[in-house]
This record gives structure tokens, sequence and C-alpha cells, in this order.
């Protein structure tokens, strides 16, 4: 599609909390928080003319590869959040967007995410095929306090969960969408620290695709101020997952 007459180059879109974005105790799910952010990007993409339909016409997709969430607070059902959008580099194969997310005129999330241009076809990273020269880009502006980091994921862990990967798992990449890594993890964490609120920060690392029955190994390292789950296929891990708590 062409840019869009409406495209700028910070994007702010509202949305509003519906329940079954929520959990019991009525607030927005870890999970669909990362939706919504990914949502806002995606719109970003399209108004700008580098959307997935855009870079499906070259076989290309952006996909996450890296990506730091810091929280003072959730939304909760009905609440309106006003999501904000940037990018702060954008050269070549990848990019560094910022995503923040307000409620009632007061920041409560900051995302810091890393993006790959990705070929659907030869599954490896490569050039953006489309113009992007009309994205003013903000590298100053950081929307977390902490950029995102490489995990260690060398640290001594037990295996909690194997896992195969089923078709409900998978997003129009045809690979296992990046939000569903933090669910799967997610599902074995103590739920009264994702009821509480607990979670301060959290980041992900994806660094190999899985596609539909690969069978993987869910492992936990656990300390007292944080949690770190990795992911792995045949001893190669594809994800890593840091929790940070207070």
């Amino acid at each position: 599609m062409p840019i869009s007459p409406n495209f700028t180059s910070v994007l702010s879109k509202e949305w509003e909390i519906n329940f079954t974005q929520c959990m019991p105790n009525g607030f927005l799910k870890y999970t669909d928080l990362c939706n919504l952010l990914q949502l806002t990007a995606a719109a970003h993409s399209d108004l700008g003319g580098i959307s997935f339909t855009d870079m499906q016409a070259f076989n290309q997709a952006w996909v996450l590869s890296r990506m730091r969430v810091e929280l003072t607070a959730l939304p909760k059902w009905r609440d309106v959040v006003t999501v904000k959008t940037w990018i702060n580099t954008l050269e070549k194969s990848r990019s560094i967007r910022a995503l923040e997310m307000h409620l009632n005129g007061k920041k409560i999330v900051g995302a810091e995410t890393f993006w790959a241009v990705f070929n659907t076809e030869k599954r490896r990273p490569e050039a953006l095929a489309l113009p992007y020269q009309h994205f003013e880009l903000y590298p100053e502006n950081k929307a977390t306090l902490t950029p995102f980091s490489k995990i260690n994921v060398s640290l001594e862990k037990e295996i909690l969960f194997e896992k195969t990967v089923f078709l409900s798992d998978l997003d129009i990449v045809d690979h296992v969408n990046n939000v569903k890594y933090l669910e799967w993890c997610l599902d074995h964490v103590d739920e009264k620290i994702i009821l509480n609120q607990d979670i301060t920060s959290f980041e992900m690392n994806f660094m190999k695709e899985l596609s539909l029955k690969d069978q993987v190994v869910i492992h936990e390292n656990e300390s007292e101020d944080s949690v770190i789950f990795s992911i792995a296929k045949e001893d190669k891990n594809c994800f890593a997952l840091q929790l940070n708590l207070k």
C-alpha cells in the first residue's frame, strides 16, 4: 500500500481494554500487553508503507529479535490507554522501535524492541527492499530506562516442561508468534507473582524460529529477584525470557 496521507513519524493510538484481555483480577494480561504493543507497531508500519502486506511483495516480513518492557502499573478492564510509538534507528535489515503506554496522561509502560527484516521464503535476514527514508528517526528519545540486552542462559537450570508446537502457536509468518513464547513461560510462574503485579520489567530474546510440530524443552533458573526461562530445540536455545521482580 502507498504511504498514507495520515502518516506521521510518531503514532499515538487508543485502545480500550476488553474483558477477554484480562486476568481474573481484572488487569491486563502481560501477553495481551505485548499484543497491543505489537499491533500499534504494525499500525505504524501500515501507515508508513512498510507493513507485512507491503513487504510480502518481496517475500519479506518484520520479525522481533529482542524486547524489553518496563512497567509501573497495568491497565484494567474498560480502561482506555494510549500507545505511542516511534523509531529510534532503521537501517538496511534492522530497526529499533520505542513504545509507551499511557493511562490518564501518565506513562505506565515503556518498551524497546529490536526488529529484523526476514525473508519468508529463504528464512533468513536481508536488507529491507522498500523505501523508508520518510520515517524521521529519534535515536535519543528512549522509552525505557535500560536498553534491551542479551540474557544469560548459561546458568544452572532445571527442566520444567516439554512441548510440541501446534498450529494455534503459529502466526502469519508461519512460525511461533513471539507472544506465544511468553505465554508458555508465564504458565509456569507462581500465580501470586502475576496477580500481585510483582513483575517490574521483562526481557525477551528470540534466537531461532520454531515451526509446526517442533519438540521443545522449557528450562527455568530462579533467583530472589528474577526468573530466567529458556526454550531449546535439540539442545539449541531458541528463546530466553527474564522476569525482574520487586
